[in-house]
């Protein structure tokens, strides 16, 4: 597999037959659109993360993951910065988080991201449907404004925000 080197990788996942769930890949849609005419950015989403992806994150300058959270407030936006983990031991490679990517980069092809990121939305429901929480549907504008101030930055080679 040959991949070009992307100055800013945007790696979204989601199931768009999961109601919130969809909202990953909706953003990498909007993001695409948004900097379609800017060669330095990739856009790349898919169900989940996997294996596959690890070269793509290797090769990347920066990364900016996008995915719900199940864990958050529905509808609230989150970015916060994602690192390697110690080892690979006891990662299962099914499905792989933003670290577990990150970190099998390092292993794999010797070369981590300068910066990482992960945005999360939280999600208020994850059944069976293709239309969005009122939450998430509330929080579109906060989420697409800050990937356009992230890719923003990234490009100008600005360190990632702290968070908070």
């Amino acid at each position: 597999m040959t991949v070009t080197k992307a100055r800013c990788l945007i790696l979204a996942c989601g199931n768009t037959l999961r109601s919130d769930d969809g909202v990953g890949p909706w953003l990498a849609s909007w993001a695409e659109k948004q900097f379609c005419g800017d060669a330095r950015v990739r856009v790349l989403s898919s169900q989940q993360w996997t294996l596959e992806l690890v070269e793509e994150v290797a090769r990347a300058e920066s990364v900016l993951f996008i995915d719900c959270s199940a864990d958050s407030e529905p509808g609230g936006v989150r970015l916060v910065p994602v690192e390697a983990k110690a080892d690979m031991q006891g990662v299962a490679t099914h499905h792989l988080g933003a670290s577990e990517l990150i970190t099998a980069g390092r292993e794999l092809y010797g070369s981590l991201p300068r910066a990482a990121l992960l945005l999360t939305v939280g999600a208020a429901s994850m059944e069976l449907g293709e239309e969005f929480s009122a939450a998430v549907k509330g929080a579109l504008p906060d989420a697409c404004r800050q990937i356009e101030e992230t890719v923003t930055r990234f490009l100008a080679g600005a360190a990632p925000p702290e968070a908070p």
